[in-house]
């Protein structure tokens, strides 16, 4: 039988945060379920969930969005861990980072949190750091901006221009991330752009 991952998508739920820094996630998720024309569906682990496949015969994908706040994400991903009977490194967390520009998708399994109480929580929860996560830069504000109000900011007129690419660029990451390895994602993503 082929192997299931689950993909997680990183946010806040409601209208207010739909499409803030911090729901970048979300986004990314999003887009892989509507690649594959998949509806998201309450699930009692308090996530929204589409069942998929990554290609025809290729592993089954679990896509889900909790419906919890960022910092209490950790609950949400550890039950579908357990309902699907998914080991850890078969978790895929898709979520926000300050320290990558904008236009870059970072790939990395286990190693610390760097900050983000979504990861933190998440780490907690699962009990161990060693699961894959896809990074997608948000940049940090320029000036005196607090961080933890940049990132439930809307994005900027500029940025939501790029947006789209940015978040196919972090599905695709997942994609290749799942299909091929972490290596062959890393190798790809962390090259310089032509």
């Amino acid at each position: 039988m082929a192997e299931t991952w689950l993909v997680v998508g990183l946010g806040n739920p409601g209208p207010r945060y739909e499409v803030t820094r911090h729901n970048i996630g979300q986004l990314v998720v999003d887009e892989l379920a509507g690649r594959r024309s998949e509806a998201f569906k309450t699930h009692k682990a308090n996530a929204r969930v589409a069942e998929t496949w990554l290609r025809p015969g290729g592993p089954k994908l679990v896509l889900a969005k909790p419906n919890t706040f960022m910092n209490v994400s950790g609950g949400p991903v550890a039950s579908l861990a357990r309902f699907y009977s998914i080991e850890p490194q078969r978790v895929v967390v898709v979520h926000d980072e300050l320290d990558i520009p904008f236009d870059s998708v970072k790939l990395k399994t286990g190693g610390g949190h760097n900050g983000h109480n979504g990861v933190r929580d998440v780490v907690k929860a699962l009990d161990t750091p060693d699961f894959a996560r896809v990074r997608v830069g948000i940049g940090r504000p320029n000036g005196r901006q607090d961080a933890a109000d940049w990132v439930l900011d809307p994005f900027s007129a500029a940025e939501r221009k790029e947006l789209p690419i940015i978040v196919a660029d972090a599905a695709d990451a997942v994609e290749l991330l799942v299909g091929e390895g972490l290596v062959a994602a890393q190798q790809k993503h962390h090259a310089p752009r032509a």
